[in-house]
């Protein structure tokens, strides 16, 4: 039997590490990604920044396990291994349904008195923005139009049919858990919230990443950069900048 060591182990992988970090950024990935999706990101800080990212179960190392196809239990089931990790004070960092996960990590986490010093939310619409979207409806082949319309790195590779088999049902799991998530009325954080977005994001506009304001009591500023829903690849160094002028307070 897994211990529950082993079992946090499994959900947090070290991207970046600091023998005495002063903060530690969490990382959340897009609908399909995985903790490596984040390590050119983990590469772009420096200081006393410990970077981490979470891993998903259905892929990579987890891709044996069963898919977690809400967000509810998304959120849940990586809460023990943040919790085990705020022993010095960290931030979240979430993309797209990453930004989402991040979020009610955040709410759970101060429901049990812990308050993150940031949250950032990247290439997401605020949770009250609501859209009519069924892309874990389509065929996989629906699914792939969606992918390609999105664009980002290593897209290409689902032009091999095998590699798309191995890849579309975390996929198709992860967009059933973004687009069947209802936020709660009046849903918010207290730490500060930064929305960060490409200027050419198919998925998000710059109202409905403005509205992310409504979802906190502390901070709210939105950046905006050139760029498509996977902007942050283009402009990993300014962004990481950002995340960490956010936090120079806790660093400093």
């Amino acid at each position: 039997m897994m211990t529950e060591s082993a079992a946090s182990e499994l959900w947090i992988q070290r991207l970046r590490a600091h023998p005495e970090p002063q903060v530690r950024v969490i990382c959340f990935a897009h609908a399909g990604g995985s903790a490596s999706s984040f390590a050119k990101l983990g590469r772009a800080f420096d200081g006393p920044i410990e970077v981490l990212a979470v891993q998903s179960p259905g892929r990579q190392n987890r891709r044996r396990e069963p898919c977690l196809d809400s967000v509810s239990d998304l959120a849940a089931g990586v809460l023990p291994a943040v919790l085990e990790r705020t022993d010095v004070p960290i931030a979240l960092f979430g993309h797209s349904l990453g930004a989402i996960v991040a979020f009610e990590v955040g709410r759970l986490l101060e429901a049990k008195g812990i308050t993150p010093e940031a949250l950032f939310v990247s290439g997401r619409r605020a949770p009250s923005t609501v859209r009519a979207e069924s892309v874990h409806r389509r065929s996989d082949a629906g699914i792939l139009t969606e992918l390609r319309l999105l664009g980002g790195p290593g897209i290409e590779l689902f032009d091999d049919p095998e590699v798309a088999r191995e890849f579309l049902p975390a996929i198709r799991s992860d967009y059933r858990a973004v687009e069947t998530y209802s936020c709660e009325p009046g849903a918010r954080v207290d730490c500060p919230v930064t929305a960060l977005i490409g200027d050419q994001d198919p998925r998000v506009t710059r109202a409905e990443a403005t509205a992310w304001r409504t979802h906190t009591t502390g901070s709210f500023d939105l950046r905006v950069w050139r760029g498509a829903h996977f902007y942050l690849w283009e402009h990993v160094g300014e962004v990481a900048a950002t995340v960490q002028n956010q936090l120079a307070p806790v660093t400093a």
